[in-house]
């Protein structure tokens, strides 16, 4: 590894969480709880699934302490319907997911992005190189993070290239989509 591969990764986190500063900033209560039918998740559902997901994976790797989420009582600051991740949990539950007070909502993601400038500030290369586990439980050999570090060990690298930044991309995708079906624009052009 690279300082210039370091440089990147923190660029790329930098780019992302800009994309989720962005997607908020113009969004009303209505359109972030937008169901567009039975079976298809709201914008609320990506944004609660990514931004806590970002959070659980600077608390404990990086930080050592309880998520933000849980340290803060954001579920009910915000008023959540479905307190739950999303990631073990069926679509026709988390189509339920609403939130009550989006301004808290707003409040709480800053605080996890700030959290994540933070941690990605310090990054060194041997930071990124620490083994967190030598290889993923069986409950995580169906995730995406499975088929990039296949049977190698799991880094701090592959939480932030994963759960951070390629997860990042994956829901902010969908969040465009959602955002045009509400009658907003895109992140990017």
């Amino acid at each position: 590894m690279s300082e210039m591969f370091v440089e990147s990764l923190r660029n790329r986190i930098g780019a992302i969480n800009t994309l989720y500063e962005r997607c908020v900033s113009d969004m009303t209560l209505e359109q972030v709880n937008h169901q567009e039918r039975a079976g298809v998740l709201p914008i609320a559902f990506s944004l609660s699934h990514y931004i806590r997901s970002q959070d659980q994976s600077m608390s404990g790797p990086f930080l050592g302490e309880p998520s933000f989420w849980v340290a803060g009582g954001w579920a009910q600051k915000i008023g959540v319907t479905v307190d739950k991740l999303g990631r073990e949990e069926s679509v026709e539950e988390m189509e339920h997911i609403r939130f009550a007070d989006f301004e808290a909502w707003k409040s709480y993601q800053a605080g996890v992005l700030a959290r994540t400038d933070s941690v990605v500030d310090g990054l060194t290369e041997e930071t990124l190189s620490e083994v967190l586990m030598p290889k993923l439980p069986p409950n995580m050999q169906n995730m995406y993070c499975a088929l990039v570090i296949k049977d190698g060990p799991f880094r701090k690298l592959d939480v932030l290239e994963c759960f951070v930044y390629q997860h990042g991309l994956r829901h902010m995708g969908e969040i465009e989509h959602g955002r045009a079906l509400v009658g907003l624009q895109g992140m990017t052009s």
